[in-house]
């Protein structure tokens, strides 16, 4: 049997003190319930003495019947001004109800001097009475040992005897931490493998910070030395550089070291945790992210694309479905026959590409992007595109006229409007609308004009605006790329307009994301 590692969650307190992240009440339950859902042993909630909201998710996760994680709750060891039964921080953490506490205490010199102001030997009576105590009151405790690397260099037998007297009065785990995110693997390694010598018995566990940029890495580290119990936040989330990234550490552990972590079916869930716990954090996904990002499995090189297709392993180092995500075959001017043909295949298009045409459509993908055209991030438009030439593709709408106005005054805000005339099918339609902007005016138009033919197109919702302008010596001649992501609130897709007119190229992009969500309706209605 595999040796088994706690994944010990800490997005909720830790990834939540991260630059732009926010969590509501209701934010931190879904989070707990997808979490317990992945499988992690640990899901620390936060501090209930320290804030409301924390308390306020401890109340409410009683009621949720987990089926792997259990709760914790996290504060300090007592203060030096009051007993440890009287201190509001320890009976905070036991008003939470969790059944793991998980109190942390300083082991550097430095900091007990400094910070907390007390002597070293009361910083050890602190660190054992407050053990004690939440044990006789039956928690189990996680002691979080921070600084716990800068206080080893300071003075590495005040570390070990601290880590020894919280050992002795109970502690479950000994959590090792790099708080600052400045030591480097073999620092880590070393001090763990001394620190398992002086307590043979004792169980440890590493928590990591990535300002080194070492997080994910400090973590294997201490794993390969023996840590049995590892905290990080998804995505890596966290203050300052973040915290070890859990959507790299645990599929490492699984997939690369052997051991057990979460249950294996579950694996192929990180991707989607990741992008939901995004999402909620309202934080847009790295895309470059490993294992999970949207580009962790992107090709591009013609040259490795026609490798791919003879044996995946040539570049890929896992299979991408082992953790939930998906290939991506890009298309650009790097592009040879071989990308074409995988994507020829994954849109099921039958094509004889020892044929000329082939080609001539690479070359024409080619031609464009030079223009300014990218493909890589508008796959709709892509698509589009093949599916002209190739499936005999008819357009769903044409345009025959657009006329656009705008009005500005002095100290009011600009108006536009959109008349539009339209074929659909047989029909002409003739519309207009306004907008707060050229743009909106022209979407309010387009939307207004083709909602009776295609009422679906009301779930269609523009998520992402962007304009690039391209050579931008030409100053406002310049020619510019628009590109728009539309979701329609199950898929999202990317399509992109260039022209030297940025009401040209929005337009381009817009009919183009229009037109390709009523293909995919009908791919749909196919299957």
């Amino acid at each position: 049997m595999a040796q088994r590692v706690e994944i010990y969650d800490v997005t909720l307190r830790d990834g939540a003190q991260g630059p732009g992240v926010k969590f509501s009440s209701e934010d931190q339950l879904r989070i707990v319930q997808e979490l317990d859902a992945f499988g992690v042993s640990y899901i620390e909630g936060g501090q209930p003495g320290s804030n409301p909201k924390a308390a306020e998710l401890f109340q409410r996760a009683k009621d949720l019947d987990l089926k792997h994680a259990v709760m914790a709750a996290f504060g300090s060891t007592r203060h030096a001004r009051f007993a440890v039964e009287d201190d509001p921080n320890i009976q905070a953490l036991l008003a939470a109800g969790t059944p793991v506490v998980t109190i942390f205490a300083k082991f550097s010199p430095t900091h007990v001097t400094q910070i907390l102001r007390v002597s070293l030997e009361e910083n050890l009576r602190l660190i054992e009475e407050s053990v004690a105590y939440l044990r006789s009151q039956g928690r189990r405790v996680v002691l979080d040992a921070e600084h716990f690397f800068d206080g080893y260099r300071e003075d590495s037998e005040y570390a070990l005897t601290a880590l020894e007297r919280g050992w002795q009065a109970g502690a479950e785990v000994l959590v090792l931490c790099d708080t600052n995110g400045g030591s480097m693997p073999w620092d880590i390694a070393g001090a763990l493998q001394v620190s398992r010598k002086r307590l043979p018995e004792a169980a440890f566990g590493i928590h990591t910070h990535n300002d080194s940029g070492c997080g994910v890495a400090n973590t294997l580290a201490a794993v390969h030395v023996g840590a049995v119990h590892v905290q990080g936040t998804i995505n890596g989330y966290g203050e300052r550089c973040g915290n070890a990234n859990l959507c790299s550490i645990i599929p490492n552990l699984t997939l690369k070291c052997g051991l057990e972590t979460i249950p294996s079916q579950n694996l192929a869930h990180l991707t989607g945790l990741s992008r939901f716990v995004s999402e909620v954090a309202n934080v847009n996904p790295d895309t470059h992210q490993p294992f999970v990002g949207a580009s962790a499995f992107a090709h591009k090189g013609g040259i490795h694309v026609s490798a791919l297709l003879k044996d995946s392993r040539t570049y890929e180092h896992i299979p991408p479905e082992r953790v939930g995500n998906q290939r991506r075959v890009l298309i650009s001017e790097l592009s040879g026959i071989s990308n074409l043909l995988y994507k020829y295949k994954d849109l099921n298009i039958r094509v004889d590409h020892q044929t000329p045409e082939g080609r001539r459509v690479l070359d024409e993908i080619k031609q464009l992007e030079n223009q300014g055209f990218v493909f890589e991030s508008a796959g709709g438009s892509f698509e589009l595109l093949l599916r002209k030439v190739y499936n005999g593709y008819k357009e769903p709408f044409t345009l025959e006229t657009l006329r656009l106005f705008i009005e500005m005054r002095e100290n009011n805000p600009a108006y536009a409007e959109a008349i539009i005339k339209m074929r659909v099918g047989e029909q002409t339609v003739h519309t207009a609308a306004d907008g707060n902007g050229p743009v909106n005016a022209l979407d309010n138009a387009l939307r207004k004009a083709l909602e009776r033919f295609y009422p679906e197109i009301k779930k269609y919702q523009l998520i992402d605006y962007k304009v690039r302008v391209l050579d931008e010596k030409d100053g406002t001649g310049a020619m510019v790329r628009v590109h728009i992501e539309t979701s329609d609130g199950r898929n999202t897709w990317g399509t992109v307009g260039v022209s030297e007119n940025i009401i040209e190229a929005s337009w381009q992009a817009l009919v183009d994301s229009i037109a390709y969500g009523l293909l995919e309706r009908e791919k749909h209605k196919e299957e």
